[in-house]
């Protein structure tokens, strides 16, 4: 079965997308856009990590583990003020649940409503987080932000955790 999750997830550095999209592919996600944000290196986008058939090698290994057969769709975005107001509804859709993954949020991840929803989308920021800009623009589209409390993650480990948390909130009680 699939996950029912969906990622944004600004590029991290192409050492950790290596960790990340196996990871991604066997957590069972469905869909994933790398999107640019203001604390993403220029230089990621010119990395081979991105190339179709680089991205393709890293999801089957995930798949491989995971023993399934079914790939996440993943998209890239350089520009994120327009993929967000301009893509984002039709790509993740208007009725999943919108998470953000934010430090100074005082919510924690059990508030918001995960375990009704059918869909959720978590917009997980760079290292570093998102600025406030971006921050601010996600919220005024749905996104709420929660905390995962005091300690901040590297993006690598926070992917896993997140989908983990999620899946275990999503799943119904025994």
């Amino acid at each position: 079965p699939r996950s029912g999750v969906d990622l944004l997830l600004a590029i991290p550095r192409p050492k950790a997308l290596k960790k990340v999209l196996p990871a991604v592919a066997s957590l069972g996600v469905d869909r994933v856009v790398l999107v640019n944000a203001a604390r993403v290196e220029k230089s990621y986008f010119d990395s081979k990590v991105l190339e179709g058939d680089f991205v393709r090698e890293l999801l089957l290994q995930g798949l491989e583990q995971a023993r399934d057969t079914r790939p996440p769709e993943v998209l890239v975005r350089e520009r994120f003020r327009p993929f967000v107001e301009d893509e984002l509804d039709a790509v993740f859709g208007t009725d999943a649940l919108r998470l953000l993954p934010h430090p100074p949020a005082r919510q924690p991840l059990q508030a918001a409503g995960v375990a009704e929803a059918q869909r959720v989308v978590l917009a997980i920021g760079p290292d570093g987080g998102w600025v406030p800009f971006e921050a601010e623009l996600l919220e005024a589209h749905g996104f709420q932000p929660f905390s995962l409390g005091p300690r901040i993650l590297r993006v690598e480990t926070a992917v896993p955790v997140l989908l983990g948390q999620v899946t275990l909130l999503k799943a119904p009680a025994p």
